[in-house]
């Protein structure tokens, strides 16, 4: 990959956590340390919902229930001050992934 589309994927992610981050807080949500637990499991709540749209067949409902995890996601992380760390965390997991093996080396998924 080269450096400009790596400087891409670094200025979209931030982007995403900083507009994430601005709306929710504008809506009256805030994470800090303490509350993190909590927001984790909403978190896990809109992944449960997503789960529920699967299950019917309700494709657009899912898409929603994942980006809905995505945003929180970002809100967090804004909120924790863990944008930059972030960033660099992901895409160094992602460049690590395409290093191993197929199934990481497992028969079952």
């Amino acid at each position: 990959m080269t450096e400009q589309a790596e400087e891409k994927k670094d200025w979209l992610l931030k982007e995403l956590i900083e507009k994430s981050q601005q709306v929710a807080n504008l809506k009256g949500f805030k994470v800090d340390w303490d509350s993190t637990p909590t927001y984790l499991m909403l978190i896990v709540t809109e992944l449960s919902e997503a789960m529920e749209k699967w299950r019917d067949d309700q494709k657009e409902g899912f898409k929603e229930e994942i980006a809905d995890a995505f945003i929180r996601l970002f809100h967090m992380v804004g909120d924790l001050g863990l944008k930059e760390e972030m960033v660099k965390s992901i895409l160094g997991k992602l460049k690590y992934n395409e290093t191993r093996p197929y199934r990481h080396g497992r028969t079952r998924l």
